[in-house]
């Protein structure tokens, strides 16, 4: 796969969200809708049902060409051939990453302060992933919300693509947007939609509008 540059619209996962539903069915729903790429976040499994796992979303999303970005698990990612990886602050440094994964891997970081997206200026990213922008209970060992000014504030001093995720919904979409995001990361408001599929054309509708109008 070329190396991407559509962070539009970018699925992370939650499996306890999906109640009686299957979260292999839920992505295909909503890469239907138009969801651009999908990162699989799983930290209650044993590694050889997250390879497993894996394998089953990457059969969902190639016909699609939508990458699959693994949250954390770098050996995860090389075990199935995903196509990237997400890194939080505490996990392995992106230099040895893009080492170990390659040029063309995509790579992408948590910033959770001003420092840490000055730090990322000098990484070998493919986007940032500002975290949260609002209150969010998908994940809640993150610090203060950054909140659309400090979105901007990151807009600002940030070379790399940005990806928001915490809180972002229809209602607010356009406020991220407008505040310096290139890409919104959904969780709850596609993972919880009646229609996953329907919901994510929702999502794609207003950042296509926004596009339009930049």
């Amino acid at each position: 796969m070329k190396r991407f540059s559509d962070w539009s619209l970018y699925l992370v996962t939650d499996r306890k969200l999906c109640g009686e539903r299957s979260l292999e069915d839920i992505i295909l729903s909503a890469v239907q809708g138009g969801v651009s790429v999908v990162q699989l976040r799983e930290k209650h499994l044993t590694s050889r049902e997250y390879v497993e796992l894996g394998k089953n979303v990457l059969k969902i999303l190639r016909p699609f060409e939508v990458p699959l970005i693994i949250n954390d698990r770098l050996d995860i990612a090389l075990a199935i051939g995903a196509d990237g990886v997400h890194l939080g602050q505490s996990d392995i440094h992106i230099a040895d990453a893009r080492k170990i994964m390659g040029p063309r891997a995509l790579i992408g970081v948590s910033v959770e302060t001003i420092a840490h997206a000055f730090e990322a200026e000098d990484w070998d990213v493919d986007y940032i992933a500002v975290s949260p922008v609002f209150p969010t209970q998908t994940k809640t060992d993150l610090t203060s919300p950054w909140g659309l000014e400090g979105l901007k504030a990151v807009r600002e001093i940030s070379k790399h693509p940005i990806v928001a995720i915490g809180g972002v919904h229809l209602d607010n979409i356009k406020d991220v947007l407008n505040a310096g995001a290139d890409g919104v990361a959904i969780v709850s408001a596609i993972i919880l939609a009646s229609s996953p599929k329907q919901m994510a054309i929702n999502l794609k509708t207003i950042i296509g509008d926004h596009c339009a109008i930049k």
